[in-house]
């Protein structure tokens, strides 16, 4: 750099180096400066938002507690239940287990396993006379819940010792299921494994017979002994304690009030991504329609459009659609308990230290709860029998209420009878004691939650990324006591009509993911077998095959065993699917069409009929076999006649056929997509009751945590019966039988 140069004057003096900048310059400068940075602050400072009071604005800034062992020293608890539930049975039982514990003067908590850092365990001996107890369904193929994944991952990793802790563990399973209530057992033997103390021996109920009774029966056994662990006995009879208290709002405004919301408020008028089971994308339906041609039953195509939601899925994932209650039956609850359904209400918990704040979201109306929150159409459990005979002004009725709600044999067959064979809903118990007349806001506590439903997804975003397809059929019959049951999510969406206005009805919805997939190379070949609805993720398998055709890629052996009634009424999508195979798609096309001859002709016989060529692909070229429907029944007909063909064609033992399929299951070659069918009249094989229990076989991946204790990577399975939602889904009725 130059230097300044330094001029003289004629006196012979130098003058001072001129500076290069002057005042004026840096005064202009600093200014333009000044100007720019205030424009810049000011177009970032934030528009002032109003402040929405509610209850729980303090605590919405305070950090989460993670520690239980400090939440219950805090609030001087001793009993701890945590529950590994994946759509609510588990929790239910874990929140009764803590009223009753009222009942012998101990303070209990549920807990849910995710909100808490479970490595605190071994601290549990710093608590005097503590007890740990553990509500735990399986899910999937054996697999934990989403909630107690991390839970589960602790156990197998840790070798802390757990010596001075005390436990106890019900197990909720499906015996319809490989590994039975594996979650609750391997719960009950590694704490024990770790030094743990177990003071009552592991409860297992079984969901293909009464889960409910099950869990009656253990836990009467179970309370002598935490008293003989505690020193202590009941302090007054069995009474129902209340677990909210009602708060009439009308110092609210709309605005403040949920309308079906699940999570945020005004997220239905206002939605943002990502979505998910807090979170739903209303869907709108385009395409509504009728599948098959004749026929008692409905089955019916939908197409959601996605378009804008950034929802991605693959085939073979699983879409689940929030429904909404029958207005009908919500109007008759209301009628029928005389009260103003329109009324803005607050369930307030009464334990201000609970994590469980509001049995659903709040403020919001009767008529809200009633229609998008709360299960209004199931069988009622027997805790919720005795919690309202005290409502029963007839003593005769309010004998009988509380008879069905206790252990013994007789009120165990009342209940059964009167109950669960009847399918009496709150609605039928409430026309059928007339003198029964319960406080609505009290009702609305004891209802379990409204579920979402799940089906399997019948398309591939390869071929429609902007839309999601369902197939599913509309369950509708008569009960013992005349009345008609109808699903509630599946004529839900058969209302759904699609007209020519501009306006179209909405879905709530998301996606969940599945490992049910097809092979990683295309030339893999694939043996599909999915009579009735559960054809659906083949639908999407196909159309991907022959996106992939499309593209050049050299394709596998594609073969697809469906099953109907007849060819005339129930063959679904068969132009479509004789087109595939006319392209070379679908490599085979088979279809038993049970009642179209005097003997009935099911997939397993078909595959039988095809024995030779089938154990070649599986056993020479490596193919994957996919099974979609029925696990009670048709799943098992299906592997057993795999069992056959391997003993017959390959030459195996029927013990090495076993071990056989059950590698290719382990390698991810032999997948299932299950669920529950329970016949609801012996003599008409078309009425089906059907739980909503799915099972994929592939190996569960890490679930992509989401914050919320249901989300995350989704296997279509529950060992965890859930009562709220069991009858409803329509997602696989299927002639087997």
């Amino acid at each position: 750099m130059a230097e300044p140069e330094v001029r003289s004057d004629p006196t012979g003096q130098k003058e001072e180096p001129e500076a290069l900048v002057s005042s004026l310059d840096i005064f202009v400068i600093s200014l333009i400066a000044g100007l720019l940075i205030y424009w810049l602050l000011s177009r970032r400072r934030p528009v002032p938002v109003p402040e929405i009071r509610t209850p729980l604005a303090a605590g919405a800034v305070t950090m989460k507690e993670t520690s239980f062992i400090e939440k219950m020293k805090k609030t001087t608890r001793n009993v701890i239940v945590f529950y590994g539930s994946q759509t609510g049975t588990a929790e239910e039982f874990a929140n009764r287990l803590v009223k009753d514990a009222q009942r012998y003067g101990i303070k209990g908590m549920a807990a849910d396993p995710e909100e808490y850092d479970m490595s605190e365990l071994p601290r549990l001996r710093e608590i005097d006379s503590s007890l740990a107890v553990f509500c735990m369904a399986t899910y999937g193929e054996g697999e934990p819940t989403d909630n107690a994944q991390d839970f589960y991952d602790w156990m197998q990793m840790t070798d802390d010792s757990l010596e001075g802790v005390h436990f106890a563990v019900f197990g909720l399973g499906n015996k319809t299921y490989d590994h039975y209530n594996a979650m609750g057992t391997y719960t009950d033997k590694r704490l024990a494994e770790l030094g743990a103390t177990r003071i009552f021996d592991l409860g297992l109920g079984d969901d293909d017979g009464n889960l409910e009774e099950d869990f009656i029966s253990w836990k009467e056994q179970f309370w002598p002994a935490v008293c003989g662990f505690f020193g202590v006995q009941a302090t007054q009879e069995e009474c129902s304690v209340r677990q909210f208290e009602l708060v009439v709002r009308n110092d609210v405004s709309m605005n403040e009030v949920y309308t079906g919301e699940l999570g945020r408020l005004l997220s239905f008028q206002d939605q943002k991504p990502p979505f998910d089971a807090k979170n739903p994308f209303l869907a709108p339906v385009v395409i509504n329609h009728k599948l098959n041609k004749g026929g008692r039953r409905h089955l019916m195509h939908l197409e959601l459009d996605i378009s804008g939601s950034k929802i991605r899925y693959d085939a073979g994932d699983h879409v689940a659609v929030y429904p909404m209650n029958d207005v009908s039956l919500v109007n008759r609850l209301g009628e029928r308990l005389g009260v103003d359904l329109d009324t803005v209400i607050t369930l307030k918990n009464l334990d201000e230290e609970a994590n469980k704040k509001h049995p659903f979201p709040c403020p919001t109306t009767y008529r809200t709860a009633l229609t998008h929150y709360l299960d209004i159409t199931n069988p009622l459990h027997t805790n919720v029998l005795f919690d309202l005979s005290q409502y029963a002004s007839d003593p005769e009725e309010r004998e009988m209420l509380r008879k069905m709600a206790c252990s013994s044999s007789e009120g165990k067959a009342l209940y059964h009878s009167w109950v669960v064979e009847c399918e009496r809903n709150i609605l039928a118990v409430l026309e059928d004691v007339p003198s029964l007349q319960p406080p609505i806001d009290h009702l609305c506590e004891l209802l379990p939650r409204l579920q979402a439903r799940y089906y399997s997804i019948a398309s591939s975003a390869k071929v429609h990324p902007s839309s999601i397809h369902i197939c599913a059929v509309v369950l509708e019959y008569t009960t013992k006591t005349g009345r008609v049951f109808k699903g509630v999510a599946t004529n839900w969406l058969k209302n759904k009509v699609v007209t020519d206005s501009s306006s179209r009805p909405t879905v709530p919805m998301y996606v969940r993911k599945s490992q049910f997939r097809l092979p990683f190379k295309a030339s893999t070949p694939v043996i599909m077998i999915g009579p009735g609805t559960g054809i659906a993720p083949f639908r999407g398998f196909i159309q991907e095959r022959a996106w992939q055709k499309e593209q050049g890629k050299e394709t596998g052996e594609a073969i697809l065993y469906f099953g109907c009634r007849h060819r005339n009424e129930d063959f679904i999508y068969q132009e479509e699917l004789e087109e595939f195979e006319k392209a070379g798609v679908l490599t085979q096309l088979h279809v038993a069409f049970s009642r179209d001859q005097e003997h009935k002709v099911y997939v397993q016989h078909l595959l039988k009929q095809n024995k030779d060529h089938l154990w070649k692909l599986i056993h020479s070229s490596n193919a994957h076999i996919y099974v979609c429907g029925d696990a009670r029944n048709m799943a098992r007909d299906v592997h057993a006649a795999f069992h056959e063909i391997a003993e017959e064609v390959g030459g195996l033992t029927h013990t090495q056929a076993v071990d056989y399929f059950q590698r290719l299951m382990t390698k991810g070659r032999y997948s299932q997509d299950r669920w529950t069918l329970f016949s609801r009249d012996p003599v008409k094989s078309s009425d089906h009751y059907i739980l909503w229990q799915r099972s994929t076989s592939a190996p569960l991946p890490r679930r992509d945590r989401e914050g919320q204790p249901q989300q995350g990577t989704f296997i279509k399975a529950s060992d965890e019966r859930n009562h709220s939602n069991h009858t409803n889904n329509g997602g696989g009725s299927q002639d087997h039988r």
